[in-house]
């Protein structure tokens, strides 16, 4: 199920995009969605930055009353939010900025169906490739989209989590049953014990209770966990050389 959020002044164009995207499930039956209506910019970002809101997919005109539609895409991204972003406008004079907010189409109006259709061949296919890979989370100040091998690990303090990644690190707070819930997804990812959650891609060696990880960091793991853990990890490896064509 996709969350797809549309911003226009204009209700008949709002209108107009429901009818094309129900057509456009009726031809691509696979696709499930749902949408969210927002008559002007602010009320988009504020719903961002208030609420655990993350659209799928964003279709944003950018002729709106106050902030532009491009402004609210570069707030967007500024809140490392990485949706795809198609436009809808009445000209072409501002497509060098939509392009420098990663948009994946411009469409001018009036809305023709096929361009439409296209437009969301794209969309669809650029959400396939993001479900694969990135992990949304809410973190302070709102929601963040993170590249799962980005994650080299996480570590669990009480009801927050410490997710250390390749540069940086978020806390977020939720259980560490959560959170694995949201990574167990993912192949590379072993829960170690109560404490920690590792990216198995990113470790570099293992020695009796000791873990090290390419980050530098040494994880220590109960005698008891790490048996088990080995045959997580072990696992893991052959099949992901079995994949690669390589080894690590």
């Amino acid at each position: 199920m996709y969350h797809i959020a549309l911003c226009d002044d204009e209700e008949k164009v709002l209108d107009q995009i429901e009818d094309y995207l129900a057509g456009y499930q009726d031809v691509k039956q696979t696709f499930e969605y749902e949408i969210e209506r927002f008559f002007s910019a602010e009320e988009l970002l504020k719903q961002l930055s208030q609420e655990q809101f993350v659209p799928d997919l964003l279709l944003l005109d950018i002729y709106l009353s106050g902030k532009t539609g491009i402004e609210a895409a570069e707030r967007i991204r500024e809140q490392g939010l990485g949706m795809p972003i198609v436009f809808l406008t009445t000209s072409t004079e501002h497509a060098l900025k939509a392009y420098g907010v990663d948009a994946i189409q411009y469409l001018v109006k009036p809305l023709d169906k096929k361009r439409f259709f296209h437009a969301m061949d794209s969309a669809v296919g650029q959400l396939e490739k993001i479900q694969e890979s990135y992990v949304v989370l809410k973190v302070p100040g709102g929601v963040r989209q993170i590249q799962s091998n980005d994650i080299v690990y996480c570590e669990s303090q009480k009801n927050y989590q410490i997710l250390y990644l390749t540069a940086g690190e978020y806390r977020v707070r939720m259980t560490a049953g959560k959170l694995w819930e949201v990574l167990e997804r993912f192949p590379q990812f072993g829960r170690c014990g109560r404490s920690y959650i590792l990216n198995m891609h990113h470790i570099i060696s293992m020695e009796r209770e000791e873990i090290l990880m390419d980050d530098g960091n040494m994880i220590y793991i109960p005698r008891n966990k790490a048996a088990e853990f080995k045959k997580v990890y072990f696992s893991y490896y052959f099949d992901y050389r079995d994949k690669a064509g390589t080894s690590r």
